[in-house]
C-alpha cells in the first residue's frame, strides 16, 4: 500500500503563492495517475488537479486554470502543486491522491489512497 504525506500549506495573503508536496513511499507511483483534491469546511471534497503518469496530460478545475501547476518527479516519488494568486476561496485542506490506475480522471472514486492534506488558508 503506498503512503502519501502532503506539506507546504500554510497561511498566505491574496495573491500570493504556495507550493504544496506529496511526498509517497512504500511503492513507486510512477505508474499512476494522480491528483490533488481539497476540501473547505462544510462542503463536499473537490477535484483540483491530476497528471498522468508520464508527466505528459494535465487537467485542472476551470476555479483554479491558469493560476495552479501540477507536476511529477517519479524519481524522487512526488508530486507536486503550485499555486500562484491564491483567492481566499482556494481555502481549504488539500489532499493528494494516487488514481486507480493510469487512466484515474477528476472523480474521487478513481482514487484509491489519500494522504491525510494539509491547510492551505488564504486571507483577504
Amino acid at each position: 500500500q503506498v503512503q502519501l504525506v502532503e506539506s507546504g500549506g500554510g497561511l498566505v495573503q491574496a495573491g500570493g503563492s504556495l507550493r504544496l508536496s506529496c511526498a509517497a513511499s512504500g511503492r513507486a507511483i510512477s505508474r499512476y495517475t494522480m491528483g490533488w483534491f481539497r476540501q473547505a469546511p462544510g462542503k463536499e471534497r473537490e477535484f483540483v488537479a491530476r497528471i498522468a503518469w508520464s508527466g505528459g496530460s494535465t487537467d485542472y478545475a476551470d476555479s483554479v486554470k491558469g493560476r495552479f501547476t501540477i507536476s511529477r518527479d517519479n524519481a524522487k516519488n512526488t508530486v507536486n502543486l503550485q499555486m500562484d494568486s491564491l483567492k481566499p476561496e482556494d481555502t481549504a485542506v488539500y489532499y493528494c491522491a494516487r488514481g486507480t490506475g493510469v487512466t484515474a480522471s477528476v472523480w474521487i472514486h478513481e482514487y484509491d489512497s489519500w494522504g491525510q492534506g494539509t491547510q492551505v488558508t488564504v486571507s483577504s
